[in-house]
C-alpha cells in the first residue's frame, strides 16, 4: 500500500494539480530517458517536501508504467542535532514502501573539520555523496533519484553563475563521479509552488531541511527571493531561464573548450550554385 488516498480536504482543483505533476514527472523520465525496463531506482528521502512528493510520484507511475522498476527509498541520517529518527521509518512502514535508513555521523566529521563560521556545505556533500553511492551499489540500485525541481536547477544556475563564476546547474541525468551510479532528477519540469500545495494537502510529516543551518542555504534563499521578484513582475520568467538552460547556442557565449573560435573562419564555395548568383551581382556591382 502506497500514499496515494486523496487527503480527506481533495478538492478538484488538487486533482488537477496531482494530475499535473504526474504528467510532468512522467514527460521527463521520458525526455531524459531516466527509468528504464528493469532499473531499480533508489530515491533519496530527506523528509522534505520535494523528495515525499517525488516519492509518492514515482510509487503512483510505477503501478501503471509500460516497464518494469523498482522504488526503493533511502533515508540518510547524518545525526544533525534535532532530526526525528523515527518519522521517516514509521512512515514508510505505514504505506509499505520499502526502504532503507543508512547511519552516518557526518555532522561530527564536518563540525571537527571545519572552522567555525565558516561554510560546510563542500565537506558535506561530499560526504553524503559518498555513503549515497555506496548504499546503491549495496541494493543493487543502479539510479538514485533525487527531488530537485525546476526552481532548484535555476537557482543552481545562479548560484554557480554569481559565486563560481560558471554557467552550471542541475542536469536532470547525470553519471555520478564514481562513475558507476546515474543520478536522475525527474521532478525537472516541476514546479516548487505546486510541489508546495501537493506536500501540504497530503499533509506529509515535513523535517525540516536546514537543520545546519548552512551557508549556501542562505545564499540560496537570496536568489530564490531575487527569482521571485522576477517572476512577479514578470510572470514566466523562470520558466523562460529553465528553458534556456535547455537551448544553449555555443558559438554565442565565449567557452573556448566548446567552440572553435580560432579556426572560425569565413567560407564561401564559389562552385557552390547557390554561392554563385551572390559573387555574380557582388561583381556586377564594383
Amino acid at each position: 500500500m502506497i500514499n496515494n488516498k486523496l487527503p480527506v480536504n481533495a478538492s478538484q482543483k488538487f486533482l488537477k494539480l496531482q494530475t499535473k505533476l504526474t504528467s510532468l514527472t512522467g514527460k521527463a523520465i521520458a525526455h531524459f530517458n531516466m527509468i528504464e525496463d528493469g532499473d531499480k531506482v533508489m530515491v533519496c528521502v530527506s523528509g522534505g517536501k520535494d523528495s515525499f512528493t517525488l516519492l509518492t510520484i514515482l510509487l503512483a507511475l510505477q503501478k501503471k508504467a509500460p516497464i518494469n522498476f523498482e522504488v526503493i527509498a533511502m533515508n540518510l541520517d547524518q545525526k544533525q542535532p534535532g532530526f526525528p529518527e523515527d518519522v521517516l521509518p514509521n512512515y514508510f512502514k505505514k504505506y509499505g514502501i520499502p526502504f532503507e535508513i543508512v547511519n552516518a555521523d557526518t555532522y561530527s566529521i564536518v563540525k571537527e573539520k571545519i572552522p567555525e563560521g565558516k561554510t560546510t556545505c563542500s565537506l558535506c556533500s561530499r560526504l553524503r555523496r559518498g555513503i549515497i553511492y555506496k548504499k546503491a551499489k549495496a541494493i543493487g540500485a543502479n539510479k538514485i533519484a533525487l527531488g530537485h525541481h525546476k526552481n532548484d536547477i535555476v537557482e543552481t544556475f545562479f548560484l554557480n553563475m554569481f559565486h563560481g563564476s560558471k554557467l552550471k546547474a542541475m542536469p536532470p541525468k547525470l553519471l555520478s563521479d564514481d562513475k558507476d551510479n546515474i543520478i536522475i532528477r525527474p521532478l525537472a519540469f516541476c514546479e516548487e509552488k505546486d510541489i508546495m500545495t501537493y506536500a501540504n494537502t497530503m499533509n506529509f510529516p515535513i523535517i525540516p531541511c536546514n537543520l545546519c543551518g548552512s551557508q549556501e542555504n542562505l545564499e540560496r534563499k537570496k536568489i530564490k527571493a531575487m527569482l521571485f521578484d522576477w517572476d512577479k513582475a514578470n510572470p514566466g520568467r523562470v520558466n523562460n531561464i529553465f528553458g534556456a538552460i535547455s537551448n544553449i547556442e555555443l558559438s554565442h557565449l565565449a567557452d573556448k573548450n566548446l567552440f572553435d573560435f580560432n579556426n572560425l573562419k569565413k567560407k564561401i564555395v564559389e562552385n557552390d550554385p547557390k554561392v554563385i548568383p551572390i559573387i555574380n551581382l557582388m561583381q556586377a556591382i564594383k
